[in-house]
C-alpha cells in the first residue's frame, strides 16, 4: 500500500511523498487545477504479488513483489525490476512515477512503471534467482506486454533476469515476445548500444551543463558514489573529455585521488580486489565524508536518498549531476538550492538508459537491427535536446533545472491526459 500524507512518519525520508510533493509544485507553477494534479499523481494500479519459491535444500520461502503502472497516458509503461532486500511499496510507487516524468522529459512515447521484490539475491543460488524471476514473472503476466509495460534490468537484475522474464511470459503466451523486455542479451533480441547508454546520458548532461555554465570541461574534477553499471563506465567517458576523476565510492568504502584516476588501472584492480579500495596511490575516504572531497561536479551514481541534508551542508562541488534515482532528500535539495549549487536532476541526466530500451524496443517491433552508430547518434541527439528544452524552460519559468524538469514531465503528461480526456 502507497503511504498517504497522514501516514508518514516524522523525519523519516519517504520518497513516494517525495515525488508526489514534486509534482504537486510542479502543477502549482503551471496553474494546473486540482483534479489534473490529482490524476498525475495517483498511480494507476498497484499489483502486490506474494512470491514462493523452492529453495535448493527443498523448503519453501516466501517474498513479497510489486509492479506498479503510475501513468500511461503517453504509452505503454516503462520501468525497471530490482531485486533488493529494502524493497517497498513506497520505493516503487516513487520509481514508478520518476519513470513516468522521465519518459515524459525526453520526450519519448512511455509511461512510468516499476517493479520489485524484496529479496538479497547474494543470498540466492543461480538455480533460485531463475526460479524467483520466473515466478514473478508468472505472478505479474497480466501488467505487462510489449504494449501494456516493457521492464528492463535495474539494481541487482541484468540480462540473464531479462532473459527469464521474457522466456516466461514467451512460453505463457505461445509465442516470441523479445519487444516484452529491455535490456537483453543480442542473441535474443538485444541492442548493441544498451550497455553504457545511462552513463553516456550523464556524461551528455554533464558537457551541457559545463557549457551553458561557461566552464571548460578541461581539468573539471569530479567525484562518482557508486563503481556499478552507471558509474564505471562513467571514469572513462569523462577522463576522455578531459574531466579528472579525483573520488570514487562503493559499498566497501571510498577513495581520493588529488591527480586524477586512471580507468583502466581503477578497472583491473576492481577485478582482482572486487572494490575500489586500495586503488594505488589513493587515499582512503571516510564514506560518509565522500562529498567533501575537493570537486568541481559530484555524481551520485549509488542508491537513493544519499545526499541529505547534512550531505547537502558540506558538499564541496558547485554541481550535481544525478545519475542514480533519487538520489538527493527533499531537505538536502532545499539546501543545494540555497548554496547555488546546480543540479541537473535524475529525471534528465539518467534518462540515456530509458531511451536506449525505447531504441531496443522499437527495433523488436521492427525485427530490424540498427547500427552502432545509428543507435549512439539517436542517443545522443536525443539527449542533446532534453538536456537544452529543460535548461530553456528554467530560464522561461525562472525556476531551477530539477524543478524545470519536473514541470517538462508534468506539462506534458497533462497535455496527454487532457488530449485522452476521460473514460466513460
Amino acid at each position: 500500500m502507497v503511504t498517504r500524507p497522514e501516514d508518514a512518519t516524522a523525519g523519516v525520508f519517504n520518497p513516494w511523498l517525495n515525488v508526489v510533493s514534486l509534482i504537486e509544485r510542479a502543477g502549482r507553477l503551471l496553474q494546473l487545477d486540482d483534479g489534473m494534479i490529482k490524476r498525475i499523481v495517483t498511480p494507476e494500479r498497484i499489483l502486490e504479488v506474494a512470491v514462493p519459491v523452492r529453495m535448493d535444500s527443498g523448503n519453501v520461502e516466501m517474498f513479497t513483489g510489486w509492479r506498479i503502472h503510475h501513468d500511461t497516458s503517453r504509452g505503454p509503461g516503462k520501468g525497471g525490476i530490482r531485486f533488493h532486500p529494502t524493497v517497498n511499496a513506497d520505493e516503487i510507487a516513487a520509481l514508478s512515477a520518476d519513470m513516468s516524468i522521465k519518459c515524459a522529459v525526453v520526450n519519448i512515447p512511455y509511461g512510468g512503471a516499476k517493479g520489485g521484490v524484496r529479496v538479497d539475491p547474494t543470498l540466492l543460488s543461480r538455480g533460485e534467482l531463475e526460479r524467483l524471476t520466473r515466478r514473478y514473472a508468472f505472478d505479474i503476466a497480466s501488467m505487462i506486454g510489449p504494449d501494456r509495460d516493457i521492464p528492463a534490468p535495474d539494481i541487482n537484475t541484468d540480462t540473464q533476469v531479462m532473459s527469464w522474464v521474457m522466456d516466461t511470459i514467451s512460453m505463457l503466451r505461445g509465442q516470441s515476445l523479445p519487444g516484452i523486455v529491455t535490456g537483453k542479451p543480442l542473441a535474443i533480441g538485444g541492442t548493441m548500444g544498451h550497455a553504457g547508454a545511462t552513463s553516456l546520458g550523464v556524461t551528455i548532461c554533464t558537457e551541457g551543463v559545463m557549457k551553458k555554465l561557461g566552464r571548460p570541461l578541461h581539468n573539471q574534477r569530479a567525484i562518482i558514489q557508486g563503481y556499478g553499471k552507471v558509474g564505471a563506465p562513467l571514469v572513462k567517458m569523462l577522463t576522455d573529455r578531459g574531466i579528472i576523476v579525483v573520488g570514487i565510492a562503493d559499498v566497501q568504502g571510498a577513495i581520493s585521488v588529488p591527480g586524477g584516476i586512471d580507468p583502466e588501472a581503477l578497472a583491473k584492480h576492481f577485478a582482482e580486489a572486487g572494490t575500489v579500495v586500495g586503488y594505488p596511490g589513493a587515499d582512503d575516504v571516510p564514506s560518509s565524508q565522500f562529498f567533501t572531497i575537493p570537486s568541481d561536479i559530484a555524481i551520485p551514481a549509488a542508491l537513493g536518498g544519499s545526499i541529505t541534508d547534512v550531505v547537502a551542508a558540506s558538499l564541496a562541488a558547485t554541481v550535481v549531476v544525478e545519475a542514480a534515482n533519487g538520489p538527493t532528500t527533499g531537505e538536502a535539495a532545499a539546501i543545494l538550492q540555497e548554496r547555488g549549487v546546480i543540479v541537473v536532476p535524475d529525471v534528465l541526466a539518467n534518462a540515456g538508459g530509458v531511451v536506449a530500451s525505447y531504441f531496443e524496443w522499437a527495433q523488436d517491433l521492427q525485427g530490424f537491427m540498427w547500427e552502432r552508430e545509428l543507435f549512439q547518434q539517436r542517443l545522443e541527439k536525443t539527449m542533446r535536446l532534453a538536456f537544452d528544452y529543460v535548461w530553456n524552460r528554467s530560464e522561461q519559468l525562472k525556476v531551477n533545472v530539477r524543478e524545470a524538469a519536473i514541470a517538462v514531465g508534468v506539462e506534458r503528461i497533462a497535455e496527454a491526459t487532457e488530449l485522452r480526456g476521460l473514460f466513460p
